[in-house]
């Protein structure tokens, strides 16, 4: 009779532990995934201040260069579509044309010696190249993010989870285009 209880309580704390790290497990796919989450928030503050000072750069940038109405028009429409991306996909495709436009508009500045002596036009771009900084961070960050979340939920034993509680992989935050790879070069 005591060989019985004891197997039970061998069997009952046994039992107790995996259910510890299985709640443990899942515990720690649910933070990663929130990080993420937290993670495309800050890439997001980020892009909601480079897309405040696009309109001020594109007003500063007409005074000097009304002529140029379609480069102007097409970092506008770049704005508003990475605005109203709704997800990953789409607002990675926004950052790749808004980031092709506003090399254009750096661009103009080297046509428009005036503008490029603009003390507006140069603290507009002094904080675009600031926040461009953190955008890259925050892109790093949360790609960082995504590879820990997508491998604890690929790997043994989170993909059980994956499967049981419907945890679904999340996309890297990427930039598709090999002109958008190098570096915008704003001179001053």
């Amino acid at each position: 009779m005591t060989g019985i209880i004891v197997l039970i309580v061998i069997l009952a704390a046994i039992a107790v532990a995996i259910l510890a790290i299985a709640v443990g497990y899942y515990n720690a796919i649910v933070s990663t995934r929130n990080k993420v989450d937290n993670a495309w928030h800050q890439i997001d503050v980020q892009l909601r201040k480079r897309y405040d000072l696009i309109p001020n750069l594109v007003e500063t940038v007409k005074g000097y260069a009304a002529h140029e109405r379609e480069t102007l028009r097409k970092v506008v429409e770049a704005r508003n579509f990475g605005i109203n991306a709704q997800s990953v996909k789409e607002q990675q495709d926004a950052e790749n044309m808004l980031t092709g436009t506003l090399k254009s508009l750096f661009a103009l500045s080297e046509r428009y010696p005036n503008l490029k002596a603009d003390q507006h036009f140069s603290r507009l771009m002094e904080q675009l190249n600031g926040i461009e900084s953190n955008i890259a961070y925050a892109r790093q960050f949360y790609n960082d993010m995504v590879m820990k979340y997508n491998t604890r939920i690929q790997t043994f034993p989170g993909k059980l989870f994956a499967s049981m509680f419907n945890f679904s992989g999340r996309d890297y935050f990427e930039i598709e285009e090999e002109s958008a790879r190098r570096p915008v070069k704003v001179e001053f």
